[in-house]
């Protein structure tokens, strides 16, 4: 691993076992489970995946639906540890996996900053510095102490993209979230995302629009059926996923 290198996968391979007996009722399962008499089949949602991340770049993952894709980004955030292989992270990161992730639903947008900022390790004092910055951007200065489970999910996008880039991150994941809300608000994201690569941040994405990727990425890499299809220059990779050619 070099010393640009911010993410190494290495030979990363994910194995699921999925229950066989889909229409199981909570207590057979417990009971089965405990007796051990639960019937699985292997699932491998990653096969045999290397790719490294530079310093400063931002590579798009691509692929279709149940690739492996999320999968992927939930191994490199540390959500999940990796059946086979290695993964290596130089650097924090800020993982925005799922929109309104960490963000308590009965709590008020201002209560789940700190608390989402306590996740990070930051002080309250240190998200005081913070708190107006993250409202302005996700535009949600009238509903700062409203609680967020009467937000829509524009709202929550907003707020969970603005708390992640807050911190300026040497790393941060992002799934899908640019492909999310209005076209403003995925405007000021790519604003926000080339503001911290002229910082040096890294970034890796996983989005379904060949259209962000193109604009966003120096790299991308594409996925099928939990294998690496190909990693290389944006436009060729985007042609192929296109195309449909895997």
């Amino acid at each position: 691993m070099s010393k640009d290198t911010k993410i190494s996968v290495s030979n990363v391979s994910m194995q699921f076992n999925l229950n066989r007996d889909k229409n199981m009722g909570l207590k057979e399962y417990v009971v089965k489970m405990l007796k051990r008499q639960l019937d699985y089949d292997e699932f491998w949602a990653l096969r045999n995946i290397s790719f490294e991340v530079r310093s400063g770049e931002v590579v798009g993952i691509m692929g279709l639906n149940g690739s492996g894709k999320s999968t992927l980004l939930k191994l490199i955030a540390g959500v999940f540890n990796p059946t086979e292989g290695q993964i290596t992270v130089n650097g924090e990161i800020a993982p925005l996996l799922e929109l309104g992730t960490g963000f308590d639903p009965e709590f008020s947008a201002r209560d789940n900053i700190y608390m989402n900022g306590a996740m990070f390790g930051h002080s309250p004092t240190y998200m005081d510095g913070l708190f107006d910055e993250i409202i302005q951007f996700a535009e949600l200065e009238a509903f700062a102490d409203v609680p967020m489970k009467n937000f829509s999910s524009g709202m929550h996008a907003r707020l969970g993209f603005a708390v992640a880039t807050s911190v300026k991150p040497d790393i941060l994941i992002l799934d899908e979230i640019l492909g999310v809300g209005d076209f403003k608000f995925n405007q000021k994201c790519q604003v926000r995302i080339k503001e911290m690569l002229s910082g040096g941040a890294t970034v890796l994405l996983v989005s379904h629009s060949a259209g962000v990727v193109r604009d966003m990425c120096d790299r991308a890499i594409l996925i099928n059926k939990g294998e690496l299809v190909t990693i290389g220059k944006v436009n060729d990779v985007c042609d192929i996923y296109e195309k449909g050619q895997v």
